[in-house]
């Protein structure tokens, strides 16, 4: 498999070149953002994803989703990389995630969904959630995060940036 090169042309507009939606190590500050995203953005800004649920992970969180939970909000940021390095900032973030388009196993799934950033403009974002059993793993045994915010949480994981 060949991965991205930042020279490769940019697919048109309305071909799914959505910003993504990062609410734990890859949110500023976090200790997978500067490799992954410090230089290769437009824009992050803070924003929120209503109708899901974080949970605690092996020093990540993992977001489920749960539309039917109307108090349920995972705060993060919605970043946007510059088109010249979007291909590149996928793959990377993929591969980060351990994602793989179509494979069973995924931990993860990348998904569009809508998020809202701090004025209530719905913008529609990549998000990697927990795939479907892994969600159902961790709503029957793991801890989730109350308000919904990786940095806040009660007790950060060792490996985690102070």
């Amino acid at each position: 498999m060949t991965s991205p090169r930042d020279d490769e042309p940019v697919p048109p507009a309305g071909s799914r070149l959505l910003p993504f939606f990062v609410y734990g190590t890859l949110r500023p500050g976090g200790r997978n953002h500067s490799w992954a995203l410090r230089g290769r953005t437009t824009a992050e800004v803070p924003a929120r994803m209503p109708g899901a649920v974080l949970y605690e992970g092996p020093g990540f969180p993992y977001a489920v989703t749960e539309p039917e939970n109307a108090a349920a909000e995972i705060h993060g940021h919605l970043i946007r990389p510059l088109p010249s390095r979007y291909r590149s900032v996928l793959a990377d973030l993929d591969r980060l995630e351990g994602y793989v388009p179509g494979a069973d196993g995924n931990h993860y799934e990348r998904r569009a969904a809508v998020v809202r950033t701090e004025s209530g403009e719905p913008v529609r974002a990549w998000v990697y959630v927990a795939a479907a059993p892994l969600s159902a793993r961790l709503r029957a045994a793991a801890r989730s995060i109350p308000g919904g915010s990786w940095p806040a949480r009660a007790t950060p994981h060792p490996a985690e940036e102070p």
